[in-house]
């Protein structure tokens, strides 16, 4: 594929599924290692219907709407598993199920009963993102990355998505010494005068905005597999945070760029017509990469072994 076909077509998918790869691992190495990794999880599932009803409220698809629809979202989600696990006397984890997939199944009703077809709003969508739709038409070829004309028709989700990583980035690198002090010693973090609860929502809220921002571009399914697979894999190939972090970060790059390569020509080299998700390949790579690991890493079958700051 030359540069004229490659920088429109290709490029800005690529840049916005390896952006959205990064965002979700980073602060998933924390999730992970705090055996709070279903937050992903759980924050993918509320942040549907937040932004199906910011949607209908306004008529339009724009950041700040759909991540205050998301945090209202996440905040009636609190709300209802402390009633739920108060009421039913059951534990918090099985209160989240309960509210968190009943949110989710709202959102997916609420697309169905909604005229979303005019912005591309639908339950496929919701899943899988539209990334391979996110062309840069103003693209002329690789000169077009210095041409301020060509610049402005990119799309919107590229400079979010991009603005959300460098945002993710920086709290990893300010918060770096308190975020592992309160992971692995909390009582100590404590006496050190740290305030573990609010860090620990503040981790909460950033992963919720990497969520929201990557959700309209590349759906939850690649959400929920990088906030989980890159850490997880990371952690079976070392017992030290910071080449963790390095690790999910590579394994984050690593699927992004095989998962969209392969849903384009893999079904070609395989005889086929058609490509496939790019998103659903994606989550798929990530999830073959923790399966190589679970297999050859080093730190295989040391699940218990204790990470070194």
């Amino acid at each position: 594929m030359s540069g004229a076909e490659f920088v429109p077509l290709s490029l800005p998918p690529l840049l916005i599924g390896i952006f959205a790869s990064i965002a979700c691992a980073l602060p998933g190495n924390f999730l992970v290692l705090r055996r709070q990794a279903l937050i992903g999880d759980a924050i993918s599932h509320v942040v549907l219907p937040g932004i199906v009803v910011a949607f209908l409220v306004t008529g339009v698809i724009s950041a700040w709407p759909m991540m205050l629809g998301a945090g209202a979202a996440a905040v009636v989600a609190v709300i209802l598993i402390e009633v739920i696990r108060r009421l039913g006397r059951i534990e918090p984890g099985a209160a989240m199920g309960v509210v968190f997939t009943s949110m989710f199944a709202a959102g997916v009703l609420l697309l169905e009963q909604s005229d979303t077809s005019s912005v591309h709003l639908d339950v496929e969508h919701a899943l899988f993102g539209n990334l391979e739709s996110l062309i840069w038409l103003d693209a002329t070829g690789w000169s077009s990355l210095w041409d301020i004309e060509a610049l402005r028709g990119l799309p919107a989700e590229l400079p979010r998505m991009g603005v959300a990583m460098v945002g993710v980035i920086l709290f990893t690198l300010l918060f770096w010494r308190p975020l592992k002090l309160s992971t692995f010693d909390e009582g100590f973090a404590r006496t050190m005068g740290l305030n573990t609860g609010a860090l620990g929502l503040a981790l909460v809220l950033v992963a919720a905005i990497a969520a929201v921002a990557a959700f309209d571009a590349v759906g939850s399914i690649i959400v929920i597999a990088m906030f989980i697979c890159p850490p997880a894999a990371a952690r079976l190939m070392t017992n030290r945070l910071e080449r963790q972090v390095g690790w999910s970060v590579v394994f984050a790059i690593l699927s992004a760029v095989l998962g969209y390569v392969l849903a384009g020509y893999g079904p070609l080299w395989l005889g086929a017509r058609d490509a496939v998700s790019a998103a659903g390949m994606i989550a798929t790579v990530s999830g073959v990469i923790l399966a190589l690991t679970a297999v050859f890493g080093p730190c295989r079958g040391r699940g218990g072994a204790p990470v070194q700051g």
